[in-house]
């Protein structure tokens, strides 16, 4: 086993360096010499460390058998911890009396300094004398071994043969493996290699033995070998154990050219697989040297991989790379279920297969976790035993009884030390909590993570290659939240984190509850109110904490408290706080703060004080509505590196800021004043402006040489661009903004631009020219004045245009395409919306071929047809009411020569058509529209009368709105694709398919003021199984016809229509319902409900808007042993609640409108509180009563 690092040594290994480069410091040793003190102390600090850095990785070894090391060991820590805090706060003093020269710290507190370094000799020498009593020896080197008992450290090497018959979940893997090991389309390569990658137990080697086996690819392959490489990548090594696999023999070779030259021999014009299981190295000399003699294979060999790592995968040159994901919960029950009982055919109890259900869930998908957890469970079979293992932590599990252990800590140990300690740190996070990668980086920024190289590459570009590595490792997933890239770890993961980093990171409402050690570095709280944590009281005695981490709108304490309570606080994040509305002058006190998050807080201001923090590098104040400026002296803050602003609007800011060289403004928006003591453009020019900017009032720009010397060509970090004016014109504005958006050209870098209120005549020149080639999404709004459209069509990277109320565009020419054929090359959505004038679009042949998205929305005056949009998948139309589906070309379709429409012009692969409030527009029922998915019309398509579903085979979503002449809808096949149909103000619509409709796969249908139809269709228990929700309305003529409803309905609401319900009452629920929500309006009686008219499955009972409704009939509710809430609404003659009360099930009432009931219902006043009191949650008129 290589020489690899334990599992302190992350944290050991970062401090002692710090602690190594503080001591040689100029900050420090010019202090102590200037103030006249003992350098010597410092020079005996350094060889106490240097001590300490020699033992302690034997005791890393040692404390998970001796809790007297380990005891020992977390009191170094602490010292160690200490004396970084000592150091920081000596170069505060320094920065501090070089910045007020005339300042010069108080002989108690230089005293201090001295004083409290031979306190840490002292406590140093005092533990350096146990090491003896402990047993601990002087390591020559860095240490060997995991530290752990040989089980863990050792794993077996795999072999070809298969372990687990069957493999579950990995059929669509498996089939792309043996497809690429089969395939001979890349014979052309000498050489492919294929990787499969995926963390610590998620089943790669199982698959690869699989496809290695597999009958598929019998005879494919002349040679085959399977070599276990796990850690040491040693080329001689490796190279000796092919040869053994290939040969079947003990290869004897001496050195690398003797085992190169037999293993070439071997392979000289022969078809090869060879498997290379476990593969850690991320050395590509070591590769290279490697794969020398493969290339004298035939073509069409192949080389399959299993890395827990991208970057490996990369390293050994892969054509095809294969990620593996977790198992899926059917999947994850069968791993579970084939270790966890018997035999295969026996079947669990209901309690024991709800636990494992549960337990399934834990695993997430982890294969070996699975395996490790139902293995363990086998001889397990009372439900206490069960429920034990589902309350108790896997780590808890002992180590002979887990692979899980020793298979995640690998692929920690594989971890350089700088990596281990920012993997640590994610112990802060709860499960599931997804994080942003720049956030992250900037927290292991602020706690000195980040080692600088001699190289030029910036704190943040060291930080993105740890975080990369980390992902590329597996140690985080990419996930995706509401459209924006977040990261989450695995919850085993996240388990490992928390067990590798110990005590120091204490996690509110996550870790074990009691008190938060004193000796807790890193607080972090959940999305709960932590006042509702008992743990909380205690956090005061934690007073050495580093980071204070909310993760919910009240950090619990105010302000003031934190800062009295936490003095060596490096990481404040409150954002989202709510409570906090203000920042004392005590913040000063935080002389070891580096990051302070105020984002989403009520602040208002912030204190001139806080410019004396000369450690802090990180500012957060995103979306803070309430703050308008901030403090003038802000460029005081020498080491600030990031000001974040987004969401937040200031009218002013301070004028020095670009004094900070290293500083990254992420700005969101702000005012341009219209007084010299507001903001003013020009200030923008200093700074280093990164992400998104929305520049406001822009007509308060008094010269246009202003806008200039804001000098937006030269931010080439700034991505997106949002420029605002607020005026109404006059013609000496038009052409001075004209030169203002002319000088407010961008930076080539730009991606995202919207020009908002722009009342010149003409767009500037750079918007149609070279100089914004990079921007993919454009918007143009409210420019009301502008003639004429820039010649977009030449930018070749736009994917998105919007042009919104231009009001002077009457035409749309070849000056638009830029005049090109290959005009919008990348675009992909367009959308025109109030074109109040616009009336020609001219169509330019090629031009929009990647178009997939386009919408017309109010252009009243524009006629004509579409241009020709072969891949166009979603149209949308609306109020176009001159937009006229004929075109004058003509098109052959199914032999017969007819006009064609719009619809055939933009080709064969729409996927979703959207039109309403276009009276001319209609879609021609003469051809089947094969892609069609989604169909909506609202106020079209007059001429349609009947429609016939059978020339829409793949629609998934039907909605028919207000077609006021649509009679019947047709079908003569079994529709297998369509979910949901609506039918809406359709007055003349009578009748569905003459055989009832035919569509097993729909699940909701909604019919709403459709007065001529008379029945439901027919046989729905048989043509309809899927349908789970049905929604009537204002149909007061519709009853059921043929049989009953489907059994699958789940959720029903019946809105005016007596007749269907009628129609229930004759036995239309069926034989076995399986209803849940069942909601009534409009009940025609004064009595409700009758006796057997409500089916037992119900859960949920509306009753709503019934004016004659009178009393509630017990005999139709007592039998209701599953209903749990029962909501009364607006019902104003409902008296009181049945004389027997309600069903005992009922867990929730909500009662609204009701007058009567309401004064009945009358906490511990009204008649029917009796009835109600022992109901857990009852509402009444949107009030809480008894909860």
């Amino acid at each position: 086993m290589p020489v690899i690092e334990t599992l302190g040594g992350a944290l050991f290994g970062a401090v002692l360096q710090v602690l190594f480069d503080r001591l040689d410091s100029r900050q420090v040793v010019d202090y102590f010499l200037g103030r006249k003190l003992d350098v010597k102390l410092l020079k005996k600090l350094k060889r106490k460390l240097v001590s300490v850095y020699a033992v302690v990785d034997d005791a890393e070894q040692k404390q998970f058998r001796d809790t007297y090391v380990k005891a020992w060991l977390d009191e170094v820590r602490d010292v160690l911890l200490d004396t970084e805090d000592l150091m920081d706060e000596i170069e505060y003093e320094f920065s501090r009396s070089e910045l007020e020269v005339q300042s010069q710290s108080s002989s108690s507190k230089v005293c201090s300094f001295e004083s409290k370094i031979v306190e840490v000799l002292d406590d140093l020498e005092s533990l350096l004398s146990q090491k003896d009593d402990l047993g601990l020896k002087n390591a020559s080197g860095a240490g060997v071994g995991l530290g752990l008992s040989s089980n863990v450290s050792q794993k077996l090497p795999s072999t070809s043969l298969v372990v687990e018959n069957v493999i579950y979940g990995r059929d669509d893997e498996k089939e792309m493996i043996l497809k690429w090991m089969t395939s001979d389309t890349e014979e052309h390569s000498q050489l492919s290699i294929l990787s499969v990658v995926g963390m610590g137990g998620m089943g790669k080697t199982t698959l690869a033995q699989h496809v290695y086996n597999d009958p598929m690819i019998e005879g494919k392959f002349a040679i085959k070998g399977w070599v276990c490489v796990s850690d040491e990548f040693d080329v001689f090594m490796v190279t000796k154990a092919i040869v053994g696999a290939i040969t079947k023999s003990k290869d004897d070779s001496v050195d690398l050219e003797m085992v190169q030259g037999r293993l070439k021999e071997k392979l000289t014009g022969r078809k090869f697989l060879l498997v290379l299981d476990d593969v850690w190295n991320e050395h590509q000399d070591q590769w290279k040297s490697l794969q020398t003699p493969f290339k004298y294979g035939a073509k069409g060999s192949k080389i399959i991989i299993t890395t827990r790592s991208n970057k490996v995968a990369s390293i050994m040159e892969s054509n095809k790379i294969r990620q593996l994901k977790q198992l899926q919960e059917d999947h994850s029950w069968q791993v579970f279920a084939k270790h966890a009982f018997q035999n295969d055919n026996s079947k669990p109890n209901s309690e024991l297969k709800e636990i494992g259900t549960k337990i399934v869930e834990k695993c997430q998908g982890l294969p070996l976790a699975l395996e490790t957890v139902g293995s363990l469970l086998r001889s397990k079979s009372s439900v206490s035993e069960w429920e034990s293992v589902l309350r108790s932590n896997i780590w808890n599990l002992r180590i002979e009884d887990s692979k899980i252990l020793p298979a995640l800590l690998l692929s920690y140990y594989h971890l350089p030390s700088h990596l281990k300690t920012c993997f640590a740190y994610c112990a802060l996070f709860p499960k599931d909590h997804k994080f942003e990668k720049e956030s992250l980086i900037l927290s292991w920024m602020v706690q000195n993570f980040l080692q600088c190289s001699q190289q030029s590459d910036s704190l943040e570009e060291i930080g993105e290659q740890y975080f990369n590595d980390l992902l590329s490792r597996s140690f985080f997933q990419q996930s995706n939240w509401f459209g924006k890239t977040r990261f989450l770890m695995h919850d085993l993961l996240n388990d490992l984190a928390k067990y590798v980093s110990g005590d120091i990171y204490y996690r509110l409402g996550v870790d074990r509850p009691g008190s938060v050690p004193k000796t807790t570095r890193h607080f972090s709280t959940k999305e709960k109110d932590p006042v509702e944590c008992d743990e909380y009281r205690s956090l005061c005695d934690a007073k050495r904490l580093r980071t204070f981490l909310s993760i919910s709108t009240n950090c619990g304490m105010s302000i003031k408290e934190l800062i009295s309570n936490f003095k060596f606080l490096r990481h404040l994040s409150l954002s989202c706080c709510r409570n906090i509305k203000e920042m004392p002058d005590t913040i000063t006190d935080l002389i070891h703060l580096r990051s302070l998050d105020l984002s989403g807080t009520s602040i208002e201001r912030l204190p001139d004080s806080m410019c004396s923090l000369c450690n802090l590098q990180v500012l957060k104040l995103n979306y803070c509505r309430l703050l308008k400026e901030l403090p003038s002296t802000l460029h005081e803050l020498s080491k600030l590196r990031l000001l974040e602003l987004k969401g937040t609007t200031l009218r002013k800011a301070p004028v020095l800021l670009g004094k900070l060289k290293n500083l990254q403004v992420w700005m969101g928006g702000f005012e341009v004043g219209k007084s010299s003591s507001e903001f003013s453009i020009q200030e923008l020019g200093q700074l280093d402006l990164h992400g998104k900017l929305s520049i406001e009032n822009l007509e308060n720009i008094v010269n246009p040489c202003d806008a200039l010397a804001a000098d937006l060509k030269n931010k080439t970090h700034l991505v997106m661009l949002v420029l605002k004016w607020n005026l109404k014109r006059n013609n000496e504005d038009s052409i001075k903004q004209r030169e203002v958006l002319e000088n407010l050209e961008p930076s080539r870098h730009l991606e995202f631009l919207s020009i908002n209120g722009y009342c010149g005549t003409q767009f500037p020149r750079w918007l149609s020219d070279t100089f914004v080639l990079n921007v993919v999404s454009l918007s143009l709004y409210k420019c009301k004045y502008c003639q004429w459209l820039p010649s977009l069509g030449l930018l070749t990277s736009l994917k998105g245009l919007v042009i919104r109320r231009l009001d002077e565009i009457v035409r749309i020419d070849a000056d638009f395409y830029g005049n090109t054929s290959s005009a919008f090359a990348s675009l992909e959505r367009l959308t025109f919306i109030d074109m109040k004038e616009w009336e020609e679009w001219q169509c330019m042949t090629g031009a929009f071929p990647s178009l997939q998205f386009l919408s017309l929305q109010n252009c009243p005056k524009l006629k004509g047809h579409l241009p020709d949009l072969p891949h166009l998948k979603d149209l949308f139309i609306t109020r176009c009411r001159q937009l006229v589906a004929s075109t004058p070309s003509g098109l052959e379709i199914e032999g017969v020569e007819m006009e064609t429409s719009s619809f055939d012009m933009i080709g064969h692969h729409l996927k979703s058509l959207r039109i309403s409030i276009c009276p001319g527009m209609n879609i021609p029922i003469n051809h089947c529209y094969h892609f069609l998915v989604n169909l909506e019309i609202f106020e079209c398509c007059d001429s349609l009368t009947k429609f016939p579903l059978d020339l829409f085979p793949k629609l998934h979503k039907l909605n028919l709105s207000n077609c006021r002449n649509l009679q019947i809808m047709s079908q003569e096949h079994p529709h297998h694709h369509l979910k949901s149909l609506s039918i809406y103000h359709c007055s003349e619509f009578e009748s569905f398919p003459n055989e009832g409709l035919l569509a097993p796969q729909i699940q909701r249908i909604f019919i709403t003021k459709t007065e001529k139809l008379k029945s439901m269709p027919k046989r729905m228990s048989d043509l309809l199984p899927s349908l789970a929700y049905l929604f009537i309305r204002d149909c007061p003529g519709v009853e059921l016809s043929e049989g009953c409803l489907p059994s699958n309905i789940k959720e029903m609401r019946l809105l005016n229509c007596s007749k269907l319900v009628a129609s229930l009452k004759k036995g239309g629920w069926g034989t076995n319902p399986s209803i849940q929500l069942l909601s009534i309006n409009e009940v025609d009686g004064e009595c409700f409900p009758d006796e057997g008219f409500l089916p037992l499955s119900i859960t949920q009972l509306d009753v709503k808007d019934c004016p004659k409704l009178k009393k509630l009939d017990y005999r139709g509710l007592c039998h209701l042993s599953s209903l749990q809430i029962l909501f009364i609404e607006n019902c104003p003659i409902l008296q009181c609640l049945p004389e027997e009360g309600l069903p005992e099930s009922i867990s929730e009432l909500r009662i609204e409108s009701c007058p009567l009931l309401k004064q009945q219902c009358k906490k511990e006043e009204g008649e029917d509180w009796i009835k109600i009191a022992h109901i857990k949650a009852i509402w009444v008129d949107w009030k809480p009563v008894n909860i």
